[in-house]
């Protein structure tokens, strides 16, 4: 059966832009994720008529088919498989590039499994994580039904950093069986009272610990994290929250949640073939004490239902406890597609508040924008048509405005020039990572079922970006005649990321003195070190050299031998004063995504607005760089021409406000009250303020340089 066809064969253009779409998505995924295609596909695409696949795209797209799912249940791969063969071996590859681009870059997730009836299904537990103390704890920290023989699943450095841990469980579920109740584990096999373990004084105090900090057991099932399913309370719609707790407090005693419900949601793609993908996992956690469980066969592991007016288990803290673990299954059928499983995640019921924060930031800002540019450039033609005018004396024009007084002296090179240069390089780094990462991820290709593939995204292209911002800050450096571009190349590879890595690495001492699975491990440092030295240093260096080879920025006037004295300046003209009023703005840009972004850091929420993060990042630039110019030119108005630290300082304003909102979410949206968790949050607020300033500073810097450049080259200077 021939593909459906939605195009005529002569749209030559719009396959030309179908395949480089395909091109360019594949490069990215496989830069990004580092996946490779299985073979079958490969063989299977290498003699496919490329017209037929791209024409069939166009219709996939056009038909607003929002996944990949329409398209695998349409049987394609048969299709493909009795086509003619026929056609050149370019065909073969653009069918590659298709299927991997469509297959693994939808949002979100990876490649559906299909299960058929009697297949087991395999559940891992990921770790335990709290909100209370931050610090997340491996499955098998706690005596919960600990195997044998324990698989570690395979993780990036993503994953490490987060405390991700992904192990097997000893959950037996086939697929389409329900289970009314299943004993998860028994210390001894023999016998006909089987108890899962008996929990010491020790241990038993060790469980109380984690229940009253409110610990969550996080399972996955087919790579979909279960979740507990709960009501609004004021419209009773139903939200879920990833993981299960541990247990419950009251009257100031903890019961363990021994029994769990998993509820398995499937959608059957072919009702002939009965094949099945998972689309849903929800769990049930209650607390049964051993009394109240009936065996009805222990040998094989076989318990009655749990009845409903059930005793919980309480922890005993002070001597031992009796648990016996144990799970029952539901299979449920499901309408929703393999490809939109994670909605139920990632449904945000603020969308309204993003829309409302982005156009009323673009419109105050387009609104200032447009005054203080007119404001600006009305002023700015005046004095420079005076200036100009061959009339009127020099000096009679100069007493008007001052910014021309300063002509001699405004691109005199600042003091620290190497560290100066250094932090600038570095800005430029943050920026190709920021920007190339959001815009990634808006477009789908970091999912969040790939856990920590943003994060290692991040590292990555702030690593090989090394080499971009080295090329600029070495021709900034040759700009201000500097003779030692190696010595600051090397500022720029220690600074920054030594700053990060000695932070973190003081904080990684505390999480190793709790043993949480936060902890980096050794061999991930060195890892990280390698990259450091290895790749990101040396890429530094690289730009350096060819910047620094590169002719200097041409500024349009000379500078003076001998420095003008600076007046005194007005207050409000005062760093200080500068540095708070030029934050006002982009903050109020920011601060609606930085609260969704705090959420899904400190909370453990899912994050996936990116979409409204890239309009945001883009609106944050275009305020900065505004803010900037302005305090800029009034600097220069008042003949103050040591500009480019004062640049550098009041852009980066916005970081205090970060800082500030920090502090309030710490006090009136988090639970944090040990000391070591306090340690964490206010460490890695720090970071992300030394960040932030250091990514906006740079944007303020560059966008006044633009416009000192041109001011004072639309001038005559005799």
């Amino acid at each position: 059966m021939p593909l459906p066809r939605s195009f005529p064969p002569s749209a030559t253009g719009e396959l030309k832009v179908c395949s480089l779409i395909l091109i360019f998505l594949h490069i990215a995924h496989c830069l990004i994720v580092g996946r490779h295609l299985p073979e079958w596909i490969a063989n299977t695409c290498f003699h496919v008529d490329v017209l037929e696949i791209i024409d069939f795209y166009f219709a996939f797209v056009f038909a607003r088919e929002k996944s990949a799912e329409a398209y695998l249940e349409l049987g394609i791969f048969d299709r493909i498989i009795a086509m003619e063969i026929r056609r050149r071996w370019l065909s073969g590859v653009l069918c590659i590039l298709f299927i991997a681009s469509l297959s693994e870059a939808i949002v979100p997730g990876v490649a559906p499994v299909e299960f058929h009836d009697g297949d087991l299904v395999e559940v891992k537990a990921v770790k335990m994580t709290s909100e209370i103390t931050q610090l997340p704890y491996e499955y098998y920290s706690l005596p919960i039904c600990r195997p044998k023989e324990i698989e570690y699943k395979t993780e990036n450095f993503g994953e490490l950093l987060r405390g991700d841990r992904v192990v097997s469980t000893p959950f037996k579920i086939i697929m389409g069986k329900d289970e009314p109740c299943n004993i998860l584990c028994k210390s001894d096999e023999k016998s006909d009272q089987p108890i899962s373990a008996v929990l010491t004084a020790e241990e038993g105090k060790t469980i109380g610990e984690r229940i009253r900090e409110a610990y969550f057991v996080h399972l996955l099932v087919d790579n979909l994290p279960c979740a507990t399913k709960f009501a609004m309370l004021d419209n009773g719609e139903p939200q879920y929250e990833p993981g299960y707790r541990l247990g419950y407090v009251r009257d100031n005693k903890a019961y363990l949640n021994n029994h769990l419900k998993l509820i398995l949601k499937y959608h059957e793609v072919d009702d002939s073939l009965k094949n099945r993908r998972i689309v849903g996992c929800e769990i049930e956690a209650v607390s049964v004490s051993l009394a109240d469980y009936s065996i009805s066969n222990a040998a094989e592991g076989k318990c009655n239902a749990i009845p409903d007016g059930k005793k919980p288990l309480e922890v005993n803290e002070a001597g031992e406890t009796k648990v016996l673990f144990t799970y029952a299954v539901h299979w449920e059928a499901s309408d929703v597609r393999w490809a939109y499983r994670w909605d139920v995640y990632l449904k945000h019921r603020d969308v309204q508040i993003h829309w409302f924060s982005i156009v009323n930031s673009l419109i105050v800002v387009l609104f200032l924008a447009g005054i203080l540019s007119m404001i600006i450039v009305r002023t700015l033609r005046r004095d420079i048509a005076q200036y100009n005018r061959d009339d009127l004396e020099g000096d009679e024009a100069i007493e008007e405005t001052g910014w021309k007084l300063v002509h001699g002296d405004v691109f005199r090179a600042p003091p620290y020039t190497k560290f100066f240069c250094s932090l600038v390089a570095t800005g430029v780094q943050l920026m190709c990572m920021a920007f190339v990462t959001i815009f990634v991820a808006m477009l789908g290709m970091l999912s969040p079922a790939s856990r920590g593939s943003l994060m290692q995204a991040g590292i990555l292209l702030y690593v090989f970006s090394g080499s971009i911002g080295g090329y600029h800050g070495g021709r900034l450096y040759k700009t201000f005649k500097g003779v030692e571009w190696k010595r600051t190349a090397l500022i720029t590879s220690v600074l920054y990321p030594g700053i990060v890595f000695g932070t973190c690495f003081f904080l990684n001492f505390f999480i190793w003195g709790k043993q949480s699975s936060g902890a980096v491990p050794f061999t991930t440092m060195l890892a990280l070190l390698c990259l450091w030295f290895g790749v990101s240093l040396p890429l530094i260096f690289v730009g350096y050299y060819f910047g620094y080879r590169k002719q200097p920025y041409e500024n349009p006037v000379r500078t003076n031998q001998i420095p003008r004295q600076v007046p005194d300046q007005v207050w409000y003209l005062s760093p200080t004063i500068s540095t708070l009023m030029a934050g006002i703005l982009p903050f109020g840009a920011l601060f609606v995504e930085l609260f969704f972004l705090m959420n899904a850091i400190w909370l453990k929420q899912y994050y996936y607005l990116f979409g409204f993060l890239f309009l945001v990042f883009i609106i944050l630039i275009i305020s900065v760089s505004i803010i900037s110019i302005v305090m800029v030119y009034f600097q220069l108005c008042g003949e103050n021409y040591r500009w480019w630290w004062r640049s550098l300082l009041v852009s980066g304003g916005v970081a205090l406000y970060v800082l500030a909102y920090s502090v309030f979410y710490f006090v009136t949206k988090l639970e944090i009250t040990g000391f070591i968790p306090t340690l964490l949050y206010f460490g890695y607020t720090l970071l992300m303020v030394i960040t932030v300033w250091i990514l906006t500073g740079t944007i303020g810097f560059y966008a006044a340089y633009f416009f000192i450049s041109r001011i004072y080259g639309a001038v005559k200077i005799d």
